[in-house]
């Protein structure tokens, strides 16, 4: 999805002072970390409650594992460094994995999988911006693929482009169109669809997890996405679950509890109760 933090910060994290290994087994307590600003994936509804993909699948991989689970709230800047000093004990936010990340902390198997794309108002001239590709994998580019870069980098030429900070998508638009596009960063995602609605910005890009739900309903009804789906490379591969590198034990746990919820279709389930679509990793 959606989450990248940059080599600056991850080098500062890596010499930052790290908690100490813990034993986790069933009946262990489980300190798990989200965001609560990024629905469907996790949120905080009118009651002051965290709701969203995340939420549900949390809590059906601690029974899995057989342990009990303590979710708590905290801000995406910073997750990693919190994580690292033991303040919780895994991160599920949405989290891209990355091998920057992995440089730093360990992850479960993903348990989703999103392309990113961009989102315009349908008013706006960009809501063709002339590839011809439908999706686009930036793990190994080809011809055809590269061309369709540079067709977006052309379309998109001094324009402004909204991303959350801190995240994938970011770095995506530092790494392939820095020098074509302005790139504007949001604390959440909520303030960049505000400023998109208001035409303070061009376009914007995030996941197509975000955009699905966003899209159908009153908060998206004057804006559509335009231009290929987007994954790999510094998108990474899939969502999972962060846990510091010293604690492998708690990441096999669950990545054995991912893998039973895909094999009978809760993933699926979940998924497409929250994002519109399934979203079962294909690997």
């Amino acid at each position: 999805m959606k989450r990248f933090l940059t080599a600056l910060a991850l080098a500062s994290i890596a010499f930052s002072g790290a908690a100490d290994a813990k034993d986790f087994k069933e009946g262990s307590t489980v300190r798990i970390a989200t965001e609560g600003a990024y629905a469907p994936w996790n949120f905080t509804n009118s009651s002051g409650k965290l709701e969203g993909f995340e939420v549900d699948l949390y809590a059906d991989l601690c029974e899995r594992m057989k342990v009990q689970c303590e979710l708590m709230q905290t801000a995406w800047e910073g997750i990693i460094p919190a994580l690292q000093a033991g303040k919780f004990d895994a991160i599920m936010a949405g989290m891209s994995i990355t091998d920057k990340r992995k440089e730093v902390i360990t992850f479960s198997r993903n348990y989703m999988g999103s392309p990113a794309s961009f989102v315009v108002l349908k008013s706006s001239p960009l809501s063709d911006l002339g590839v011809k590709l439908a999706t686009v994998s930036l793990a190994d580019i080809d011809a055809g693929e590269k061309a369709a870069i540079d067709t977006m980098k052309a379309a998109l030429k001094g324009k402004t482009v909204g991303v959350q900070i801190s995240t994938t998508h970011e770095n995506f638009l530092n790494e392939f169109m820095g020098d074509t596009v302005t790139v504007k960063t949001y604390d959440t995602q909520e303030n960049l669809d505000l400023d998109l609605a208001a035409g303070r910005i061009d376009a914007a890009l995030a996941s197509l997890s975000y955009w699905v739900p966003l899209l159908e309903g009153d908060k998206g009804k004057q804006m559509t996405m335009t231009g290929p789906k987007m994954d790999g490379g510094p998108f990474g591969n899939g969502v999972g679950a962060g846990i510091r590198k010293d604690d492998q034990e708690l990441a096999d746990m669950f990545t054995a509890a991912i893998n039973a919820a895909i094999a009978d279709g809760t993933i699926s389930k979940l998924s497409t109760k929250w994002f519109g679509f399934d979203g079962t990793p294909k690997d």
